[in-house]
């Protein structure tokens, strides 16, 4: 999806959004508004996005299917502002802050970045996942595999005792 920054009007555009963003290793169907905004050369776009991604647990190395919702904040400045400078090193301020060049603002690339960068870092099932056994494998979210009532740490052994006094 691709705007021309000239045509956009002082009220700003409102975008309804339901398309599939595809990368390189993904397919993302991705739903959700947006508003965009032209304050002199800056772009402000504001809203929030919605996509259903198929994740692995961190855990039990389950597939499951997960909803991410994103706020998205971004402010666009023209590339001009950086010309002149090699490195730039960036304040807090700048975090949201985006570059357009010429007269085209391509809205698929805030799209996958914004869900790229709202994935979490280790996805879990459930809040309550137990994972799987380090000795056998099996997921412990099903039951008990009796690893750890056959296999004790022999080194313990004494101290255990200590306990039972």
């Amino acid at each position: 999806m691709k705007v021309l920054i000239s045509e956009i009007p002082v009220e700003g555009l409102d975008f309804d959004i339901k398309e599939t963003i595809k990368s390189d290793d993904l397919s993302l169907p991705v739903r959700g508004q947006l508003k965009i905004l032209k304050m002199g050369v800056e772009i402000i776009v504001r809203g929030k996005l919605m996509a259903d991604i198929d994740l692995q647990c961190s855990r039990c190395v389950k597939d499951f299917r997960s909803e991410v919702f994103v706020p998205v904040n971004v402010v666009y400045h023209p590339v001009e502002e950086l010309r002149g400078e090699e490195k730039h090193a960036l304040r807090v301020e700048e975090l949201d802050m985006g570059f357009y060049s010429g007269e085209i603002l391509d809205m698929s690339d805030l799209i996958k970045e914004q869900i790229m960068l709202n994935l979490p870092m280790k996805p879990l099932c459930n809040e309550l996942c137990k994972g799987i056994c380090l000795k056998c494998g099996a997921d412990l979210n099903t039951g008990d595999c009796g690893c750890n009532a056959i296999n004790r740490d022999s080194r313990f052994k004494e101290l255990k005792k200590l306990i039972k006094e």
